[in-house]
Formats: structure tokens, C-alpha cells, sequence
């Protein structure tokens, strides 16, 4: 261990406000693992939510680790010391209970390399009774856990906000009793929303294809999503501030959970329903009473605009002088009272999802906008004073032509000409993302479309704005997107290779290819509706015949109407 490595987290401790310090040996001890750097992970919303909701039990201290920037990490590693936490600079193995945050495929090997670091077992099946308990939660692990069932002892399914408390009651009152980790694993795969991969085992045919999930006839054949269903009986809000986020010292506030939209290739928008908005009154007196440094608040969630309040809301911001801002907007529930209050708090880029450039496109996503929708936004930020527009774009969706993306170029040029109408000089900001097929979605059946085409596509964007003054285009580079898509909807022999690869020092494209199989084969793969998935043991609520439903409404460009009060279609608010 070297002073360096203690002196940097204590810097940057030192910056933080908000941050709970309790003495090793106080209370038990939780380790909340977040495989991303610091600046992304203390950007993450649920980070906060559960660490207030963890120190806030009485009899767990939860502390924080992330992965050292590349020069701290080559420090770790050169003197042997295994990850130290924020709060006490304790080392990662010594916690009974390790969480993990998992919000990006691309993060899986951050893990591994947190784990191995700090000599910890990858496999959760070489670890005993007395080394830690793995756990992960988030977005990845509630869609399909699978390509990590061999890492983690308990993944949760769902909101980690009512199954936290009942996932440490268990562990504390089995190590109470003397109950070995096979036993207490047993009594943890009981509860909603837990679920215990080691009774779960996958069968695959002579060809190695998936063909199901057999179970142990103690645990219960399906595992269901936990959700809240009231929103406003746990925390909301960030529960530290520091300067070294994405945001710096903004204060976020989440004013709803989930969308009901049904834009289709959305994981977030099947996984977090139903659509929860937070009572005004509370969320409205949290960020008054927010610390003083926090000088600007961020509003969140998956559809803001939707919020019921929004207009009240942000009129009692700029009452009472609050800076805000907002995460993207949908064009069509922008008006003037929302665009009139983003500018006046300081907003200058009005952020909009088009996500598709042709309406054949956009009708297929179930997106629900227009183009006109779009110019109505663009006139509406001009005229309320923000500069500049940022539009968000996927191209490689079903069904997607080279026309589509011609279509999108002249429609980026006739947004640019109407911002110049309106007078907005500002610049037209286009991000563009390949999609990737997510579980539990219509598109879950679909393959990723193949990298040559997509490159050729991106060429093309390229082409068309490389001479646009003001139009700036943002692409992702497809280095990862192979890999990103093997893994999202990967299987548990996928998780065997990404480890193998890890312990050997090869990418997981080798360690395939070793074995004579094809990263761009799990990437490509397309799937018949109704055949088995990996991940088909998890229940999220609704029925697979609504997503069987949505994927022909897709593909006939059928467009499906937002959720509403009564509605019964999927499943998800008939229990």
C-alpha cells in the first residue's frame, strides 16, 4: 500500500459534501462497486438513491469504489494493493457484501478487473463462506444477467430500492443462525427480485444453441422483476455533491421513473414501466432544501416532459431562482411556457430524440413525432433564446435502407435552413449511435446490423455535412459495438468465454475464435419470436405476446399509443 493511493482518495473525499464516514468495526460493512470511473459513476442517479437508503438502516456503513483512473491503477497494481474504498480506504476484500452498479456491457470487464485486483474470485463458485457475497444490480443485470452468472452469487431484477433492505435483513439473519452459503443463497433465490444463478442451469443442444433453463425444484421456476410502486417512500435526489461528476455539484432530482411511450427499441421503457411521476409538493421541497453549493439542479427521467407538473414545477424554480436543467425532450410536448423557463435558467442547447430521419423509420421505432413536431421545438428555442439545437439519431434499425438515411440527411439540412429562418445562428449538434438489439424488447429478436453496412452509413453522414458550418456531427466509434451486442444478449457460455478471455489476456473475439466460433455470430443473430432466450426465465411484468405483438406492429409500421390509466395491453399494471 502506498501513501499515494490513500492521499488521492482522501483529495478527492475531501472535495465531496454529503459523503457518510462511519468506523470500520461501527456497523457492518457494504461495499457499493461501481465498475466506471468516479466522474461516471457519481453521475449515476441509483448510486445515490441506495446509498442513502443503505446508511440510512442504522446497521450497514455503505461504502464506495470505482476504477482508478489507468496512472492509479498501474500504482494499485505495481504495489499488490487490492481496491480501497472512499469513505475509510478500506480494502475491497474485506467486505461480507460486495454490490455492483452494472449500467454498460462494455463495464463487464471493469469488474473483472476491480475483482481480481483486490484477489477476489471471479467465479462465484471457487468462493467460500467467509470471502465476499457478490451482488449486482442495474440495468444489465435486471435485461439478462446470464453473461454474468458466473461472477455474481445474487443478481437483482428490477428496482434495488424495496429488495435492498430485504436482501441484507436475509444475509445478516442466515450469518446469524450459522447457515452455510448454499443455505442462504436457497433462502435469498425465495424473495421477489432475487435471482441466484447456481440453481438455475442452462441447456444447449449438440450444436451448443440455447434450448432453456432448467431449474432446482426449490427455487421458483421464473423470477420476477421488483418495482416500486410508490416512488416517493424513498430518496430521489443526490445525496453527495462534488465538483469531479459530469454534472459538477449539480444537484439531480428525479421527478418520474419509467415511459409510456413504447418506443421499441427502448430497454428502459419495458423494464422501468409502469410510468411513476413523484409527488410535486416533495419533490419541489427537496430541491429548495438542497446543500448551498449546488448552485443548478437536474431534472431526470426518461420522458421529463411528461411530468404532470412540468409547467408548475419549473414556474416554481425560476420563483424561487433556482437554475434547472433538463435531460432530452420529446419535440411534441415542448411548448413556450417549458421552452420560456429552460432559457431563462440558463439553458443554451435545446436537446430533442428524432432518433429515426424518415417517418417509414420513425413508424417502425414508434416514436410518435414529426418532422414538424421538430421545427415546432427548433422555433420555440429560438424564440425563447437557447442557441443551440442537439438532435440524437441510431442508424442500423430493422428494416433500415441507405434511402432512410438520405432521408435523414435532407431532413438534418431542412432543420438547419428553419433554425436560420427563425434566426437562431447557433449550431445544429447530431449525434448519431448504431442500435443495439436490447432482451425484452420487440427488437430483442432483431440482429445487429452488420458493421460493413453501418460504416458505409456513418460514411455517408460524414459526407453530407463535412462542408455544414453549423452543423456539427457526433459519431460513436463501432470498435465495440460487435462486442456490446454479444454481450447484451449473450448467454451463459458467452460469460464463460469473456472470462477466459480476461485470465488469458485476449479479447473475447479470440477467445471465440479459438474455439471456432464467431463474435459476429451472436452479434447477427436473429431469432424467431417465441424460441427460448437466455433470459426468458425473468418475469418483467408483462406478457411475451405483447412484445410478439409489437414487433409485427413494427414491422407493418403500426403505431401504438401511450400508456394510459386502465390500460391493460402489456400486463404490467394488471398486477
Amino acid at each position: 500500500m502506498t501513501w499515494e493511493l490513500k492521499n488521492k482518495i482522501s483529495e478527492m473525499l475531501a472535495k465531496e459534501i454529503g459523503a457518510q464516514c462511519f468506523a470500520p468495526g461501527a456497523r457492518r460493512a457494504f461495499a457499493f462497486l461501481y465498475p466506471n470511473s468516479y466522474k461516471v459513476g457519481m453521475s449515476n442517479l441509483g448510486m445515490h438513491i441506495l446509498y442513502q437508503i443503505i446508511n440510512g438502516r442504522g446497521d450497514t456503513a455503505c461504502e464506495r469504489f470505482f476504477l482508478p483512473d489507468n496512472r492509479t491503477l498501474a500504482e494499485y497494481k505495481r504495489t499488490r494493493t487490492p481496491l480501497m474504498s472512499m469513505e475509510t480506504q478500506r480494502q475491497l476484500n474485506e467486505f461480507e457484501i460486495i454490490g455492483v452498479m452494472m449500467s454498460f456491457e462494455m463495464d463487464y470487464t471493469n469488474l473483472l478487473t476491480m475483482l481480481q485486483m483486490s484477489n477476489i474470485k471471479l467465479r462465484a463458485a471457487e468462493r467460500n463462506d467467509k470471502e465476499p457475497l457478490i451482488v449486482i444490480g442495474g440495468p444489465c443485470a435486471t435485461f439478462n444477467p446470464e453473461p454474468l452468472a458466473e461472477v455474481a452469487d445474487v443478481f437483482v431484477i428490477g428496482e434495488g430500492e424495496e429488495v435492498i433492505n430485504d436482501l441484507l435483513d436475509t444475509v445478516y439473519n442466515a450469518k446469524a443462525e450459522g447457515l452455510d452459503k448454499e443455505a442462504m443463497l436457497l433462502r435469498l433465490a425465495q424473495i421477489e427480485g432475487l435471482y441466484v444463478p447456481r440453481f438455475y442451469m442452462p441447456q444447449y443442444d449438440a450444436d451448443g444453441n440455447f434450448t432453456g433453463m432448467e431449474h432446482d425444484a426449490r427455487v421458483p421456476a421464473t423470477v420476477k422483476r421488483r418495482w416500486v410502486r410508490d416512488l416517493d417512500k424513498y430518496p430521489n435526489t443526490s445525496a453527495i455533491l462534488t465538483s469531479e461528476t459530469e454534472f459538477q455539484n449539480m444537484f439531480i432530482a428525479e421527478v418520474a421513473r419509467g415511459c409510456g411511450r413504447h418506443c421499441r427499441f427502448c430497454m428502459a421503457g419495458y423494464c422501468f414501466r409502469k410510468p411513476r411521476a413523484r409527488n410535486f409538493d416533495l419533490l419541489l421541497q427537496k430541491i429548495l432544501n438542497r446543500p448551498a453549493v449546488s448552485a443548478k439542479v437536474g431534472l431526470m427521467g426518461a420522458a421529463v416532459s411528461d411530468y404532470p407538473q412540468i409547467h408548475e414545477l419549473t414556474a416554481a424554480l425560476i420563483d424561487n431562482k433556482v437554475p434547472f436543467t433538463c435531460a432530452s425532450l420529446r419535440a411534441d410536448t415542448l411548448d413556450e411556457l417549458l421552452a420560456q423557463a429552460l432559457a431563462r435558467s440558463g439553458q443554451q442547447t435545446m436537446t430533442v430524440a428524432p432518433e429515426a430521419g424518415s417517418v417509414k423509420m420513425r413508424n417502425i421505432i414508434n416514436k410518435g413525432i414529426t418532422e414538424e413536431d421538430i421545427y415546432k421545438a427548433v422555433t420555440l428555442a429560438a424564440a425563447s433564446g437557447m442557441k443551440n439545437v442537439k438532435l440524437y439519431y441510431m442508424i442500423g434499425l430493422p428494416q433500415e435502407e441507405d434511402c432512410d438515411i438520405e432521408e435523414m440527411i435532407e431532413m438534418v439540412h431542412r432543420i438547419r435552413r428553419k433554425m436560420d429562418e427563425v434566426g437562431n445562428k447557433g449550431e445544429l449538434i447530431i449525434s448519431v449511435n448504431a442500435f443495439v438489439p436490447k432482451p425484452f424488447t420487440p427488437f430483442q429478436w432483431s440482429p445487429l446490423c452488420n458493421t460493413r453496412v453501418l460504416k458505409k452509413r456513418f460514411k455517408m453522414l460524414e459526407d453530407a455535412f463535412k462542408k455544414s458550418k453549423h452543423i456539427k456531427l457526433l459519431t460513436e466509434s463501432l470498435k465495440e459495438t460487435v462486442l456490446q451486442a454479444a454481450l447484451a444478449r449473450g448467454d451463459r457460455n458467452t460469460g464463460r468465454y469473456l472470462l477466459q478471455a480476461f485470465a488469458s489476456g485476449i479479447t473475447l473475439k479470440q477467445a471465440l475464435k479459438n474455439d471456432r466460433l464467431d463474435i459476429e455470430e451472436l452479434a447477427y443473430a436473429e431469432y424467431t419470436p417465441g424460441a427460448p432466450l437466455p433470459w426468458k426465465h425473468l418475469d418483467m411484468g408483462f406478457k411475451e405476446a405483447y412484445l410478439i405483438k409489437e414487433w409485427e406492429n413494427a414491422k407493418a409500421q403500426r403505431f401504438t399509443p401511450m400508456c394510459f390509466d386502465g390500460c391493460k395491453r402489456c400486463g404490467v399494471c394488471g398486477d
